[in-house]
């Protein structure tokens, strides 16, 4: 369920590392994967953003700044009610979203830093795959085992719908998670309500 990047490409043989790990330890991608396998197609071209969660954005967000990088300005810090996020992008590549919690009693209930502190910032807490249509895409996922978390976050006809799958498990707490995202009318954002919603949507398999 890997795939071989150009040899000279650095950023294609970083990405290759990550999502390579991510599929190895989480069942829904290797579904989504083998699938698309047999296709001769395979994961990456499929990948519409990765994840890193941390507990600093800048510091995190430099080893892709050093790769070129570049942080989307005009969709700016991203605000949800107890952690934000920054989004970079390089033409050609998958984006990249890095959130963190707010200090203080603002980030208090938020999930990202114990998450952090047992796997770290080196790993994807997910891997978000561009769907032709988020439904049918549910209805046949469900069909090889696939769980899911919670209801699609958006509506019909809407820019952008999402749900993550039930999260993969390590230990008894929720690791990582694949995110099916349908978007539409040219929409490349992060609506807020939208990943504030499916942030919550694996709170229960979570220690609060």
């Amino acid at each position: 369920m890997t795939y071989e990047p150009p040899r000279k490409d650095p950023i294609e043989q970083m990405m290759a590392a990550y999502v390579s790990d991510f599929v190895k330890n989480n069942k829904a991608a290797r579904v989504v994967a083998g699938g698309l396998q047999v296709l001769g197609i395979g994961f990456r071209p499929v990948i519409d953003h990765i994840t890193f969660r941390t507990l600093d954005v800048e510091k995190r967000a430099q080893a892709f700044l050093d790769l070129g990088f570049v942080y989307d300005a005009k969709l700016g810090m991203i605000e949800y009610d107890n952690w934000w996020a920054k989004v970079y992008r390089k033409p050609g590549y998958p984006v990249i979203f890095i959130d963190q919690a707010y200090d203080g009693e603002r980030g208090a209930k938020s999930l990202i830093p114990d998450w952090v502190k047992k796997y770290g910032d080196q790993v994807l807490h997910h891997v978000a795959i561009q769907v032709d249509d988020i439904d049918q895409a549910i209805y046949f996922l469900e069909k090889q085992g696939v769980a899911f978390a919670g209801k699609i976050v958006g509506g019909r006809g809407t820019d952008l719908r999402q749900i993550f799958t039930a999260p993969e498990l390590r230990d008894g707490e929720a690791f990582s998670v694949l995110e099916l995202a349908e978007r539409h009318h040219g929409y490349a954002g992060f609506l807020p309500p939208q990943a504030d919603g499916l942030m919550e949507s694996t709170r229960l398999k979570c220690k609060d």
